[in-house]
């Protein structure tokens, strides 16, 4: 009877035991897999396949020249140059940015594609920029009239707004900002300000929801 006790109390002391070690090992396997994400060269090239908040619209309320506008609004998305000639969204490193012309960027938007082809340098002068930020998300570049940089700027909007974004700077839309491609829904194509001239800017005329109600370009 006293043996009987004893093995049964050494048994539970050595489940116990073993339970902590499981335990333990498990909790260093997934430390170790972190430290390996984060330290992985060159930067990421994929996200985890989660679903997460679309990033804020992001607005430079501020003049001058297009240059500039575009330099300052990339330091503060915190992107860089891409490194090669094309590639897809889902292919190219965290933290980039590349360049898309008015046709294939209305053909995404309208046909909600879940990617699109980016260009390091851009192929035509009224080509949209394209960000893709640290969490794999992304946000189309373009540029609006003043009145609209307060009704985009909010992250939490209460509606849905009818947004005209430039793909060049004007005097009627001289405000660069940058827009989350997961909150965009366009039903037409972008089209020219002059019909007479053919890589002349264009304007894309799409809603920007309230809430995520597309599929975005990032990866899968």
């Amino acid at each position: 009877m006293l043996c009987h006790a004893m093995n049964s109390s050494m048994f539970r002391t050595n489940r116990r035991a073993l339970l902590r070690v499981l335990t333990l090992v498990g909790l260093v396997s997934v430390l170790f897999l972190t430290v390996e994400l984060e330290a992985a060269p060159g930067g990421k090239t994929e996200v985890l396949p989660v679903q997460k908040a679309a990033p804020a619209a992001v607005v430079i309320e501020t003049t001058g020249s297009e240059a500039e506008l575009r330099r300052q609004l990339r330091e503060k998305t915190g992107v860089t140059e891409l490194h090669a000639g094309t590639m897809r969204f889902s292919e190219a490193p965290t933290g980039s940015f590349g360049f898309i012309p008015p046709p294939a960027l209305g053909l995404v938007l309208v046909t909600q594609s879940p990617d699109l082809a980016l260009e390091r340098v851009a192929s035509v002068p009224n080509a949209y920029e394209i960000h893709k930020l640290a969490d794999g998300s992304g946000l189309l570049v373009g540029f609006i009239e003043k009145k609209m940089a307060s009704q985009i700027a909010p992250k939490e909007r209460p509606k849905t707004l009818r947004l005209f974004l430039h793909s060049s700077s004007s005097d009627e839309a001289p405000l660069i900002a940058a827009v989350p491609l997961e909150k965009l829904m366009a039903d037409q194509m972008p089209r020219r300000r002059d019909s007479g001239k053919r890589d002349g800017p264009v304007v894309l005329e799409m809603d920007l929801q309230s809430t995520m109600t597309r599929k975005g370009p990032i990866s899968q």
